[in-house]
């Protein structure tokens, strides 16, 4: 690792139903490569995945947490690298373009507005949820089967139900509001791409339900003036902690020491 490396602070931001917790691995690594990691919690995901979801969490926003996590950056010494993945690599796309970030990571991120997500394997992974009436006001968790099927397929058995019994309960408005942004009037998923000027690496894999490669490759040509494209074959949604997590990694490591 390089001094300049040494200086520099990665914020870590989960995507839906998650927590700091599945930074674990990834914030080990990189903290061994003298970054200073910093993974913050989500509005209302600091809770027991056993209790009632907070009432106030169906309707919270894109640009709530946003905004939360912009003024958690703020309080930083300078800006950092940000670092999402699945909803969370949509949030620092947000951050990005509103110049908060000095590179981007986005590992399998949820699209902005404009991007067409909705796969039949999306949608099957999220069945459960889309058929509930009102599910865009309400917090809402996957089954174990959807999620499974949609994310943690490439998980060993044994630690699938481990991972999964962590999940937390997800805002309805903000899925919706990437699912179905042509109806969100107030674009809370919009990301001006020219806006977004540091360097951008978008991560995608093979195997991939929720976020399909397809749709990460979209990403990463909307900000094409400025990204990084590298499709992980063997890969999933759930790189964070899947078999060959390390390879993935590595990769975003050897990216960082070339661009910074």
């Amino acid at each position: 690792m390089t001094d300049r490396g040494a200086a520099e602070t990665i914020v870590m931001i989960h995507g839906m139903w998650g927590g700091a917790w599945y930074w674990g691995k990834y914030k080990r690594f990189f903290e061994s490569k003298g970054y200073r990691c910093h993974a913050p919690t989500l509005r209302f995901h600091d809770a027991d995945p056993t209790d009632a979801p907070d009432p106030r969490l169906g309707t919270t926003s894109l640009l709530d947490y946003a905004q939360d996590l912009e003024e958690e950056i703020r309080q930083l010494d300078g800006p950092p690298i940000i670092m999402g993945h699945s909803m969370g690599g949509l949030l620092a796309q947000i951050l990005g373009s509103r110049g908060y970030g000095k590179a981007l990571v986005l590992l399998t991120p949820a699209p902005p507005y404009g991007i067409v997500a909705l796969r039949p394997s999306v949608i099957r992974s999220s069945w459960s949820s889309l058929t509930t009436w009102g599910f865009w006001r309400k917090p809402a968790r996957p089954t174990f089967d959807e999620a499974v099927y949609g994310m943690l397929h490439l998980l060993p058995v044994g630690e699938r139900r481990e991972v999964f019994d962590r999940f937390v309960y997800e805002s309805g408005r903000a899925g919706s509001e990437i699912g179905f942004w042509l109806l969100d009037g107030r674009g809370a998923a919009k990301v001006d791409e020219r806006k977004v000027t540091c360097p951008v690496l978008v991560v995608g894999g093979v195997e991939d339900r929720i976020t399909p490669a397809s749709v990460t490759r979209k990403v990463a040509e909307k900000y094409d003036r400025v990204s990084t494209y590298k499709e992980f074959a063997g890969h999933a949604h759930w790189v964070v902690g899947e078999p060959g997590w390390e390879q993935v990694a590595k990769y975003v490591s050897d990216w960082l020491d070339e661009v910074l």
